[in-house]
């Protein structure tokens, strides 16, 4: 395991990991679509995932010029709205800007605020430059600096985005520990160089048994214990 004094800055995925992603898109589904029960809802919660995940693909493989995520996300609640038969402009265009209202997860804020006492904390995200910048500001997310894959053309797990962590840190790759609840992201950060720690949330990748991150806790308040225990 990964000593505390080899800490220099600590990296936080955001969707999903210190907000509620998918809860916030069920939410704003069902707000634009109030008719709709569970299952519908889920399904079409499932629906925009997918072309998101496919789209994202698209582009990492070079099938699609790179698009930020407010295009991807208009796109996707469009396709929400032909399905479930929505049709005024006013409730598709909020349904679009969900990602800027999801809430943060219980132990978030606090937690945030208490490791920025001892650490560099930086956001990384593939939410675009404007998404991040409002969703920040709705879930009360305080960061020394926050960084959106934007800056680099690329989306998460590419590269880049990591490379684009590190520089900003900068600090070696060994001296950055990069939170998250999707191991998906994770492996990559570890393909870096960078530390990882796995926080567990009710939506997320769960690691496999053949997956080995430095920490893995069940919330934040467990990891910034024990990054910052003397």
């Amino acid at each position: 395991m990964v000593e505390i004094r080899d800490i220099e800055a600590v990296v936080f995925d955001v969707l999903g990991t210190l907000v509620d992603e998918p809860g916030g898109l069920r939410a704003a589904i069902h707000e634009a679509v109030p008719a709709s029960d569970g299952a519908s809802v889920d399904e079409l919660l499932t629906l925009w995932q997918q072309h998101v995940e496919v789209e994202q693909q698209r582009m990492a493989q070079g099938h699609r010029a790179y698009a930020d995520t407010e295009i991807i996300d208009g796109e996707a609640a469009q396709r929400v709205a032909d399905r479930a038969g929505l049709t005024d402009p006013a409730a598709i265009a909020r349904l679009a800007t969900a990602s800027r209202r999801l809430s943060p997860w219980t132990d978030s804020v606090a937690g945030l605020d208490r490791l920025a006492r001892h650490f560099p904390v930086l956001g990384l995200s593939n939410a675009s430059h404007t998404t991040l910048l409002r969703l920040n500001a709705h879930a009360g997310l305080r960061w020394h600096q926050a960084l959106s894959s934007e800056a680099v053309l690329a989306y998460k797990p590419a590269r880049e985005v990591y490379q684009l962590a590190i520089e900003t840190a900068g600090c070696p790759p060994e001296g950055i520990l990069m939170v998250a609840a999707h191991a998906w992201d994770l492996r990559e950060a570890q393909v870096r160089g960078m530390r990882t720690a796995y926080v567990r949330r009710p939506a997320g990748d769960p690691p496999t048994s053949s997956d080995v991150f430095d920490w893995r806790f069940d919330g934040l308040d467990e990891l910034v214990t024990a990054l910052t225990a003397k």
